[in-house]
């Protein structure tokens, strides 16, 4: 028997019981809940990841949704949980959800929303961020000067690479790897090479305009090509962003091999899902290759890292913040809420769940749908016509 589990109420007499998980950014999606009649309980529990126990307490007898993370075990035993107490809405506040078992959730009826269309510039951001810092070694010179080590200016001191003319290779040209190739071929005027099943149509079409504006201004322009595989991006790129799927294509795209044929000076982001990379291959890779960076946000067995990663200079980790601006968190927070309540209401889905501005918009009500279901078509639920 799970021990109770601390929750904070908002409207205790609202009609609909929905719980979230954890305590989200903003109060947006508090109130856009309270408005259409729902009693809001929040897990204040000091635990930062919430066993399949401590949910099923959370749920209780009675719950029409829940609201609920990306480090939760959402299948068979918390679907007939929340089936059992009358529940049809489960919300990632993700746009992942690899958590999730959508065939159990099918079983019992519940809809699954997750978060699309809010992270796409902010994770892009990171991933430049995560470029710049470990091509010039930004994290081990600012450990440097904190432990009182800088005595004087030295012509080797931290040298890193010059982004400015190298090529920067990107592994899935969606919506957020295109969004990262145009910071950086805009803003460090680097030559792209790209591997996507699709064409990137869009993406190419920029980066020749901006070749074209750089050299009517007597500057060397840029180019792009789409390579044929992922290997041709590894082997050509000094900069590599990896923003795949993940599926048993992409698990462990970055292996031994895959690093033998990459530059000794290339730098390596990853972004996407910890599990692209084979991590203890990747370690042995950084010992063996001192010029050899790294910048990561996702970990193959998150949130703990292979032994031997946090030790290695040449490796700046960050703690799975991608989405971590504040408008993107809580737009993360907002949607997540709405595709529960829209479910409770029987609202119809959104037709384009990356288009999504009309809910975030503060000065309007939003719209009378559910942001995105990604099991809509298999519960067969109505596409919204706004």
């Amino acid at each position: 028997m799970a021990k109770p589990v601390s929750i904070e109420v908002w409207n205790p007499s609202g009609k609909y019981r929905v719980v979230s998980t954890k305590p989200m950014p903003g109060t947006r999606w508090i109130n856009l809940l309270i408005e259409q009649d729902c009693r809001v309980e929040i897990c204040t529990q000091k635990k930062t990841i919430l066993s399949v126990e401590d949910i099923i307490a959370l749920i209780g007898d009675k719950c029409d949704g829940v609201i609920g993370q990306l480090t939760e075990d959402w299948g068979e035993t918390l679907f007939s949980a929340l089936s059992r107490a009358g529940g049809k809405a489960f919300s990632n506040m993700a746009v992942g959800y690899n958590n999730v078992d959508v065939d159990a959730a099918n079983k019992y009826g519940v809809a699954v929303g997750n978060t699309p269309g809010v992270l796409t510039e902010t994770t892009a951001e990171l991933a430049a961020s995560l470029s710049l810092s470990a091509a010039r070694r930004i994290v081990e010179a600012d450990e440097f000067m904190r432990a009182g080590l800088y005595d004087g200016w030295l012509p080797n001191l931290f040298v890193g690479n010059l982004l400015k003319g190298q090529t920067v290779g990107v592994i899935g040209a969606g919506r957020i790897g295109s969004a990262y190739a145009r910071m950086m071929v805009e803003g460090f005027k680097m030559n792209l090479i790209y591997y996507d099943l699709y064409q990137a149509t869009r993406l190419e079409k920029f980066v020749t305009a901006y070749g074209q504006f750089l050299k009517a201004n007597g500057e060397q322009p840029v180019t792009w090509k789409r390579a044929s595989s992922m290997e041709e991006v590894l082997r050509e790129a000094d900069v590599i962003s990896l923003h795949p799927i993940l599926d048993k294509t992409t698990y462990h795209l970055v292996n031994k091999n895959s690093l033998a044929i990459m530059k000794k000076e290339a730098v390596l982001v990853n972004c996407s899902r910890g599990p692209v990379i084979d991590e203890v291959a990747l370690v042995e890779h950084l010992k063996q290759n001192p010029m050899f960076r790294v910048g990561l946000d996702v970990f193959e067995d998150e949130p703990y890292m292979k032994p031997g990663l946090a030790d290695l200079k040449n490796a700046v980790v960050v703690p799975h913040i991608a989405s971590a601006s504040k408008w993107t968190r809580e737009g993360m927070a907002t949607l997540a809420a709405l595709n529960v309540l829209g479910k409770i209401k029987g609202y119809p889905i959104w037709s384009n769940p990356n288009q999504v501005e009309p809910f975030l918009n503060e000065n309007a009500p939003p719209p009378a749908a559910s942001p995105s279901i990604v099991n809509a078509k298999a519960l067969g639920l109505p596409v919204s016509r706004l």
